[in-house]
């Protein structure tokens, strides 16, 4: 039997989702400490309790056993009610899956909690719920991407130079990516800036096009190698100008070339600033459609069909967080991003 914190699953007891590790007949045989703080009552109460006994919804939940037992990858349970006095009803939606621990097959339950009570409007809490899904989007990321990184510390190994390469920018990219699933997991105050060389992200990025585009495109370079550091976060600066590359190679670019300048006197938002760098992402791909001109940096505004529409406006959001400005100009045939960052020590004129 599973104790109140087994071994096989500490990393669950870091998690902020509730958690419960059930036994195939249904019996709960952990709980993690994010399910006992949420259901209110110790984890040494709840083990060997059947599922189906929590009131009042258990039984939907021994159903959604019953139905991964057939063959399921996983179930979903809807506006879920838990409640073990009528004073504290708790409002969840639940996800079933089957997990393993190398001894016998175990059904894993989350509870996504809802803050939705009944009468009131679901809508007020869209932003409530959103938060939940990329908090189970992050955690269901963390598994696929430890697989990735130690999959990436093997060709690592390999004696071939550009193995060893593409190898380290996986490694990089997973290590990034776990980052990113950990903050999202557990939001937290965002990082100081660091000092950044712009021509690392950018490399970083080429590596990343290089292995996307494969024969299709071509990424050059026009470094101005005299730019100076400047204070950011590089994992920031990394995802916004991949975004504006992927763009120009979703719009069917066959040339992006990467290129950096020293802009002096330029205008960020209401202030000049004497020294900023410009970094430009040039590309031959289709253009920005005329309809979307106004909109292009909105959220959830694309031009593809299949597009998220969150790219450009991350790219802007990271512009601004680090005191700059993204812009753009674009025709067919010749698309250009520009983005512009105060260098480090140039004050705003006065």
């Amino acid at each position: 039997m599973l104790s109140p914190d087994p071994p096989e699953w500490p990393w669950l007891d870091q998690l902020s989702t509730p958690i419960l590790v059930l036994d195939r007949p249904g019996s709960i045989r952990y709980v993690n400490p994010a399910a006992a703080a949420w259901l209110g009552l110790s984890a040494r109460r709840l083990l060997d309790t059947p599922v189906g006994s929590l009131p009042p919804d258990g039984a939907r939940l021994a159903e959604a056993c019953a139905r991964l037992a057939e063959g399921g990858a996983s179930v979903t349970v809807k506006a879920l009610t838990v409640a073990f006095d009528p004073d504290s009803e708790r409002y969840a939606d639940a996800v079933l899956c089957l997990a393993d621990d190398g001894a016998e097959p175990l059904v894993l339950l989350e509870f996504h909690p809802r803050p939705d009570f009944p009468g009131t409007d679901p809508a007020q809490h869209l932003p409530q719920a959103l938060s939940a899904t990329l908090r189970g989007l992050a955690h269901e990321l963390k598994n696929p991407l430890a697989g990735l990184r130690g999959a990436a510390q093997l060709l690592a190994r390999q004696p071939e130079p550009q193995t060893r390469r593409y190898a380290e920018v996986i490694l990089s990219e997973a290590d990034r990516l776990l980052a990113l699933t950990e903050a999202m997991l557990s939001p937290g105050p965002a990082r100081p800036h660091e000092p950044v060389n712009l021509h690392a992200v950018l490399e970083q990025v080429r590596v990343l096009a290089e292995s996307e585009a494969e024969w299709s495109a071509v990424i050059q370079r026009d470094y101005d190698p005299s730019l100076p550091e400047l204070g950011g976060d590089p994992d920031r600066l990394t995802q916004a100008v991949w975004n504006l590359v992927r763009n120009a190679l979703q719009a069917g670019a066959t040339s992006v070339r990467l290129r950096t300048r020293a802009e002096h006197q330029a205008r960020l938002g209401s202030e000049e600033h004497r020294l900023a760098l410009r970094l430009d992402v040039i590309d031959d791909g289709t253009g920005v459609p005329e309809d979307l001109a106004e909109r292009i940096f909105l959220p959830l505004v694309s031009g593809r069909a299949e597009g998220t529409g969150l790219g450009l406006a991350l790219a802007q959001s990271v512009a601004r967080e680090h005191g700059g400005l993204l812009s753009y100009r674009s025709r067919p045939g010749h698309t250009v991003f520009t983005l512009l960052l105060p260098a480090p020590g140039a004050a705003p004129e006065a």
